[in-house]
C-alpha cells in the first residue's frame, strides 16, 4: 500500500551534460513565419473524468507514494508511469487532476516514446491545441509547443524583457474551448535548479473569498484576449512568428468544472481585460484585486520543481500557473507541453454557502462551522 505525506522535499536529479548539447535535438525549436494555424472551431467534449471510477482503482495499483505538496493543490505520485495506463487510467488521471488542481510524475518514460504515441496519450483528453506563435518541435509535430531557454536562444527571456517573468496565466484562456487537462514534460533542467513552474487554485481562490463578494461575481463574464502577447512577441524580430489571428471570447467570471462540480474563479493577469456591461475604471478596479489575490495568496498555491523526466498534469480549468525564470541566463531549460483542449466554460450558480469554514482558522476552533 502506498503511503501519503505533506513534505516537499524531495531529491533532484539531473542528467550530466558536460559538452553543453541538448540531450534531445529533435525536440529543439522550430521557427517558421508562413506556417498557419486554423482554429479548430466548435467540438463536443466529453470530459475522460465523467467516465472514471471514484476509487482510482487503475492509476492507484502501482502508486508506491503520493506526496501534498500543500493541502489546496499539488500531489507528487510515485510509481506510475504514465505511459503504461490504459483508458480506464487516463480517466482517472483526469478526474484526480481535476481534484487536486495539479500532479507531478517523476522518471517517465513518456519524453522518450516519440512525438506520435505521447500525442496519442494526450489526445483522451481533447483536441490538442497549436499555438499561434511559440515553437515546435524541428523534427515535427505542430502540436508539442516546445519550451526552450538556453545562451542560443534567449526569446523566452526577451518576451520578458522589462516585466517580471512571474505572470499567473491559464494557458490559451481566450479560446472559445480553452484547455483542460495538459501536460508538461521536461526534458533538461537548469543544472543549477529552479525553472520551476507555481501553481494556485482557482477553486481555493474563489471560496476564500467573503460571501457577499463571491454572489456579486455571479453571473459576470469577462473579456479574455491575447492582443498583449501578440504585440509582444512581435518584438522579437526574426524569430517572431504569427500562426494565427488574435483571439477574444467572452467566459464567466466564475465556472463550474463540469466533473467534481467544484466553484473556480476564471480570470487571469494575462488575459482577462473587461468585466462585461461595467465601466473600464470598475472593470479594472475588481480585476485587479481578483488579480492580487490570485498573486498574493500563497497559503493555495505550490511550487513544481523540475529534474529530466519530470511530467506535469494539470488541469487549467481549476488553476493558474507562472513560470519563474530563476536561474542563471544561459542555463539551458528544455521541455515541451501538449494541450488538449475542453469544455466551453460553465457559470457557476453561486449560493451564500460556497466558501469553506476554513478560511478562517478561529472559527474552525471555535466551532462555528
Amino acid at each position: 500500500m502506498f503511503s501519503t505525506t505533506n513534505s516537499t522535499t524531495s531529491t533532484i536529479a539531473r542528467k550530466e551534460n558536460d559538452n553543453d548539447k541538448p540531450l534531445y535535438p529533435k525536440y529543439m525549436p522550430f521557427y517558421d513565419p508562413l506556417e498557419k494555424v486554423e482554429d479548430i472551431g466548435a467540438f463536443e467534449h466529453i470530459d475522460p473524468g465523467h467516465r472514471a471510477d471514484p476509487k482510482l482503482p487503475n492509476i492507484l495499483a502501482n502508486v508506491t507514494k503520493m506526496v501534498d505538496l500543500s493541502p489546496h493543490v499539488g500531489t507528487e505520485i510515485y510509481g506510475v508511469q504514465l505511459s503504461q495506463l490504459n483508458s480506464a487510467g487516463l480517466d482517472e488521471l483526469a478526474l484526480l487532476a481535476a481534484q487536486r488542481g495539479a500532479l507531478v510524475f517523476r522518471e517517465q518514460d513518456f519524453v522518450n516514446i516519440g512525438f506520435e504515441k505521447q500525442k496519442a496519450i494526450v489526445s483522451h483528453f481533447g483536441p490538442l491545441h497549436i499555438h499561434g506563435w511559440a515553437p515546435h518541435p524541428v523534427a515535427g509535430s505542430e502540436e508539442h509547443m516546445i519550451i526552450y531557454d538556453h545562451k542560443d536562444d534567449l526569446r523566452v527571456r526577451q518576451s520578458w524583457a522589462g516585466r517580471s517573468p512571474v505572470q499567473w496565466h491559464t494557458d490559451q484562456s481566450p479560446e472559445q474551448q480553452p484547455p483542460g487537462t495538459t501536460f508538461i514534460a521536461m526534458l533538461e533542467s537548469p543544472s543549477t535548479g529552479g525553472g520551476d513552474t507555481l501553481v494556485s487554485s482557482s477553486v481555493r481562490a474563489f471560496s476564500s473569498l467573503s460571501p457577499r463578494f463571491r454572489k456579486r461575481l455571479e453571473g459576470l463574464t469577462a473579456i479574455h484576449s491575447n492582443n498583449d502577447g501578440v504585440t509582444q512577441e512581435l518584438k522579437h524580430g526574426q524569430k517572431a512568428i504569427m500562426r494565427r489571428q488574435t483571439l477574444q471570447s467572452e467566459h464567466p467570471v466564475v465556472i463550474i468544472h463540469p466533473v467534481t462540480k467544484q466553484k473556480a474563479l476564471y480570470v487571469n493577469p494575462v488575459y482577462t481585460k473587461k468585466i462585461v456591461g461595467f465601466d473600464q475604471e470598475e472593470s479594472d478596479c475588481i480585476l485587479k484585486f481578483l488579480f492580487d489575490h490570485i498573486a498574493k495568496r500563497q497559503d493555495f498555491s505550490c511550487r513544481i520543481r523540475y529534474e529530466a523526466g519530470t511530467v506535469l498534469v494539470w488541469d487549467q480549468r481549476v488553476t493558474n500557473h507562472s513560470q519563474t525564470l530563476d536561474y542563471p541566463v544561459g542555463d539551458r531549460r528544455h521541455g515541451f507541453r501538449l494541450t488538449p483542449l475542453a469544455n466551453k466554460p460553465i457559470p457557476a450558480k453561486i449560493e451564500e454557502d460556497d466558501g469553506e469554514c476554513s478560511r478562517d482558522e478561529a472559527r474552525v476552533q471555535l466551532n462555528l462551522c
